[in-house]
């Protein structure tokens, strides 16, 4: 499964300083830790939960699972009896034991340049007390449910750490989302409470949460389930004299009158929310020692993931993991273009952040724009980059590694899902060559396999579905209050497997490569395609910042190609460069993979958190004009703009 030796070919490595004091300094090293992994896993895990505070040690086997429908429920238990609270070890266990009371926990950034703040794990430990006593005031207890609908700011992580020290499950509702869909996601969790603020701005729109909480609530109630107490954050609206001895900063850009403006109304129609539950032992332990490891994180590093918490990766990697740590993290509230294309590079350089993990598409989105914006700032105390969301493209792999990180920083390529809780397979810096778009190698204890259809375990070089043999503490423990859902989503199709709904191709070294979701796989005329291999290829013509591939039916060949293309600034669309972008397809995957329709795309639908929302992009392949829930996107003019670009599609 890891090759004997690391290749020498087509590979970045780290600095030499950066080799002196990683974690993990060497190939070999990963190798002897991951066998160890996971040939004793008791013993490699019941290592990392000795960092930790235990009230009651856990019984019996440390990992216990069955992965096989046939053979019974399908389970997963971790340190089962073991007794802990997060929220202690990642705030008590550093204020007083590592002695980390004034250390910086939190640099935060607002929308605007010059909103800043700093909160030290002391002033957070205190914050946090404050707001766990108002929700027990308010009769919150251990195993309720709270809705958390906020924007990224401090007392978002104040908010869901309250509810962890008091025994409250928190369900944190991404601020973009719409009233129906967060309606839907109190009801779906039975939450008894909901923490929201009055407003925020990302970058110029206003984003009205109050009346939208309203509406969110107004609905639950006419659905029969009425939420009875909601805590709202003065975020925009302070008074002069609320904000003297206020640990919040005055908004640069306030909004007084925020309750009686109106943003627009959102599309009505019915998301479909999945509670991915976490359990608190296995996930701190596998957050921790993913963030430490793949981060190669070290006391005086200042981190930045600029997701937002609403998902998983500010669950994993801006909260709990960082923190349990003590680590200093950057936390963002704005866009990576506004007021300018400079913005993520001058926080960089205002914080000296020296880990810095984001999405390929904001990547891509810079790429656009040119060096220059980059190049203006030093950007010196940069020493790891990261990604997250999808499989980056090797040219931006590229873009990434030579002009932000000056060909000194590695890149960590990392893949997880929600479900993972955190990185199953990822480089680590300095041990594991990289090669561009790779997700290279598996965490310590994950133990990945490629299927193929018949669900045959395929060796060497291959390609297929993407499956885990067996475990890891972070990992999902069900889908709430649908266990029947949990079995046939990941487990049915291939008994004895976690089935991750990824492609996956391993290479001849080893190294696996992401290929995208099963279901953007396109079948033409028999020939089964990546719509990531397409995407990559198109973007490695110079016109193309950005691509984007979905499938559209044809009455012969099943499925055709119907590719989207924003280009770079200055250029312009024409039947020469359609011709071009078809033969960079023709040539870099083969004939079979010829687009049919390639459309001038100069805005793709994305979510706020940057995710291309390909569903939409089908249905205008397909000229549907029935979108279904689009209240997650950043620019819903977008769509209309692609509908009259339409190709015409005669067959």
């Amino acid at each position: 499964m890891i090759p004997d030796k690391a290749p020498k070919e087509d590979v970045f490595l780290g600095s030499e300083d950066l080799k002196k004091e990683a974690h993990v300094p060497s190939f070999d090293k990963y190798k002897e830790l991951y066998i160890h992994s996971v040939e004793n896993p008791g013993e490699f895990w019941g290592d990392v939960a000795k960092d930790f505070f235990w009230r009651n040690k856990h019984t019996g086997q440390f990992l216990d699972y069955n992965f096989d429908v046939t053979k019974g429920e399908i389970f997963i238990k971790c340190m089962e009896g073991a007794t802990t609270n997060i929220c202690y070890n990642l705030l008590d266990r550093n204020v007083h034991e590592k002695k980390l009371a004034d250390k910086i926990a939190f640099l935060w950034e607002g929308n605007e340049p010059g909103d800043e703040l700093t909160v030290t794990y002391r002033e957070l430990l205190q914050r946090v007390c404050q707001f766990a006593n108002v929700l027990k005031s308010q009769g919150v207890k251990k195993g309720d449910r709270v809705s958390i609908y906020m924007p990224m700011v401090v007392e978002l992580v104040v908010a869901m750490l309250a509810c962890a020290r008091i025994g409250a499950v928190h369900s944190v509702v991404f601020a973009g989302f719409s009233a129906e869909s967060l309606c839907e996601r109190i009801i779906d969790s039975q939450c008894s409470l909901l923490i929201t603020a009055d407003g925020f701005y990302r970058g110029d729109k206003l984003i009205n949460l109050k009346l939208l909480s309203d509406e969110a609530l107004q609905k639950c109630k006419d659905k029969g389930f009425p939420v009875k107490k909601c805590i709202m954050l003065k975020h925009l609206s302070k008074e002069p004299e609320e904000i003297v001895g206020s640990r919040s900063p005055p908004a640069k850009r306030s909004c007084p009158d925020l309750e009686k403006k109106q943003t627009g109304k959102a599309k009505k129609t019915r998301p479909v929310p999945q509670g991915v539950l976490h359990t608190v032992s296995g996930y701190m332990l596998y957050t921790a020692i993913t963030f430490k490891l793949v981060f190669d994180y070290q006391p005086d590093d200042i981190y930045w993931c600029t997701a937002d918490i609403g998902w998983i990766t500010g669950h994993s990697y801006i909260t709990y993991g960082p923190m349990a740590l003590g680590a200093t993290s950057v936390l963002f509230e704005g866009l990576p273009t506004y007021p300018d294309v400079s913005r993520m590079w001058e926080i960089v350089d205002k914080y000296h952040v020296t880990k810095f993990y984001t999405a390929p598409t904001a990547i891509r989105l810079l790429m656009k724009f040119g060096n220059e914006p980059v190049q203006k700032y030093k950007r010196k105390s940069l020493k790891i980059l990261g990604t997250v969301g999808e499989p980056i493209n090797p040219e931006a792999w590229q873009w990434y590694y030579n002009v932000v990180g000056e060909k000194r920083c590695p890149v960590v390529d990392t893949f997880w899902q929600t479900e993972t809780g955190g990185h199953v397979l990822t480089p680590l810096p300095a041990a594991t060559p990289m090669k561009p778009g790779s997700a290279t190698f598996p965490f310590f204890g994950v133990v990945p396999a490629i299927l193929n259809e018949s669900g045959e375990e395929l060796e060497g070089p291959s390609e297929g579905y993407l499956v885990f043999k067996q475990p890891w503490p972070g990992m999902m423990r069900t889908v709430y209050g649908n266990h029947q859902r949990f079995e046939t989503t990941y487990f049915k199709k291939f008994p004895g497997y976690y089935v991750t709904g990824d492609g996956c191709r391993r290479d001849k070294d080893g190294y696996y490569w992401i290929t995208g979701r099963i279901d953007d796989m396109l079948n033409v005329s028999g020939h089964l395609l990546s719509t990531a291999e397409v995407e990559s290829a198109l973007v490695e013509h110079k016109a193309v910042a950005e691509a984007a591939v979905v499938s559209r039916p044809h009455p012969v060949k099943g499925e055709s190609l119907y590719c989207f293309v924003t280009l770079n600034d200055g250029v312009s669309y024409n039947q020469t460069l359609e011709a071009e972008l078809k033969k960079q397809v023709r040539e870099k995957i083969g004939a079979i993979a010829t687009p049919d329709y390639i459309q001038n795309a100069p805005g793709l639908p994305k979510t706020r958190s940057g995710k291309i929302m390909r569903r939409v992009l089908r249905k205008v392949a397909c000229n549907e004009k029935d979108l279904g829930d689009i209240s997650t996107l950043a620019d819903s003019s977008v769509v209309e703009q692609l509908f009259q670009n339409r190709c015409c599609t005669a067959v």
